[in-house]
């Protein structure tokens, strides 16, 4: 073994025991597999355990799949990128005018973005029986908030549509077609979408902590994410799908040049492009109740690195930055839980009660204090690491909850104030 795989070990396994790691990691290097490893379970009512070849939901990391099937139609002549996206939407799914399918690619429409603690879309509306029609009308063609291609927002509702635009310039549905132009030509055979109805064998379940006890996450329903998530896969498949990006297959080398093309925020089409001293890097991440991914490809160097998690326990961005580090011979960024800070009940109860009515509480039970979110579906322990400080107890998070900011005395979460001592 040499010594840059035995730093690589020594770093996933030290890393992996102290986060308490579910899911699975692969690295592969000029073709090879060089590590990989599967830890945790898939199913722990049943003890069923993770292996290399569990099936995952990977939430966000579907947007390359999406951008690179309007790749493919673009590539048969079936859309411009410099058209008006309406003339690829049916009549009752109209956008405001302007917005164009690349803006849609590269997060760059200026629609509304209803994954906000404002709304009652995430863990409330997506819950309900899908109806894309109404999904359109109720949640994105809300007023834009930004001039089209002015500024970069991450905003699922952009791939949502993109996978309209396929159903509609293809005639098929969306599952439909990247089964039959990408997952069956690259041989994918584990990798499908998720309609929250069919039975995908060997498929993870997904956990979370709520009031420090590992339960399945809150339902939502996968059609919602059309397009920017509900895609489930595995390691296998997304080594095969790295070396189709890898080797340029299936698209024409004009299409692969504007589908790996920077626009703003480093975003490309469904993927993120970085530049590290000479070094390029692709990447793009999931995250999503009990759901942590990421995708690493330097294609220059033929590195691929595949972060998969059925928890949400460590910061996946650090972690495959840190494993990059070590194939690069460079140090690691590693991330430690600080000591706790010990706060009597008297002094947790001036952080309690509703910052956002319905979306936003801090609760103190048994002396422990609880951020509370979702409708009151989740309960995250929080422990104090500094004067007004507080970090999650079971998640790695990389920034503190500072809930009395050094220039207020007024409790805050996330920019919101305390308005009640009572739930409301």
């Amino acid at each position: 073994m040499t010594e840059i795989h035995k730093n690589l070990n020594n770093y996933i396994v030290t890393e992996m025991d102290y986060w308490d790691f579910s899911g699975v990691i692969r690295i592969i290097q000029n073709g090879q597999i060089i590590f990989e490893t599967s830890r945790g379970y898939s199913n722990i009512e049943f003890g069923i355990k993770n292996t290399m070849k569990t099936l995952f939901a990977v939430a966000s990391v579907a947007k390359q799949f999406t951008a690179f099937a309007i790749m493919i139609l673009y590539d048969k002549g079936l859309i411009r990128l410099d058209e008006k996206a309406n003339r690829y939407l049916p009549s009752n799914m109209q956008l405001p005018s302007e917005i164009t399918v690349h803006q849609l690619l590269s997060h760059t429409s200026g629609l509304h973005n209803n994954y906000n603690f404002e709304d009652d879309f995430y863990v409330g509306e997506d819950r309900k029986p899908y109806h894309k029609e109404q999904f359109f009308r109720n949640w994105i063609i809300r007023e834009s908030i930004k001039k089209p291609g002015e500024e970069f927002d991450y905003n699922n509702s952009n791939y949502n549509l993109l996978a309209w635009i396929i159903e509609y310039v293809s005639g098929q549905t969306y599952s439909e077609f990247l089964e039959e132009h990408i997952f069956s030509k690259l041989g994918m055979n584990n990798t499908v979408i998720d309609n929250g109805q069919d039975i995908i064998p060997n498929k993870a379940n997904n956990y979370m902590h709520d009031y420090g006890v590992l339960v399945r996450v809150p339902y939502t329903n996968n059609l919602y994410s059309i397009g920017a998530g509900a895609l489930v896969t595995n390691c296998d498949d997304l080594q095969r799908w790295y070396e189709c990006l890898k080797n340029r297959k299936i698209l024409s080398e004009h299409s692969y040049e504007l589908y790996l093309s920077e626009n703003k925020n480093h975003y490309c089409y469904g993927l993120e492009r970085y530049d590290e001293g000479g070094t390029v890097k692709y990447a793009h991440g999931g995250d999503f109740l009990g759901v942590s991914a990421y995708t690493q490809y330097y294609f220059d160097e033929d590195i691929c690195i595949i972060i998969i998690s059925n928890t949400e326990s460590i910061d996946q961005y650090r972690f495959g930055n840190g494993i990059a580090a070590i194939i690069h011979n460079e140090q690691a960024p590693v991330s430690h839980r600080p000591e706790e800070i010990l706060l009597s009940p008297k002094d947790l109860e001036k952080y309690t009660g509703t910052y956002l009515p319905g979306k936003i509480h801090i609760e103190q039970k048994n002396g422990k204090l609880y951020l509370v979110r979702v409708n009151q579906n989740i309960h995250i322990e929080l422990y104090c690491v500094g004067k007004d400080s507080f970090k999650r107890r079971y998640e790695e998070q990389q920034t503190v909850h500072k809930l009395i900011s050094d220039s207020d005395m007024k409790p805050s979460v996330w920019g919101y104030g305390l308005t009640s001592k009572q739930f409301v």
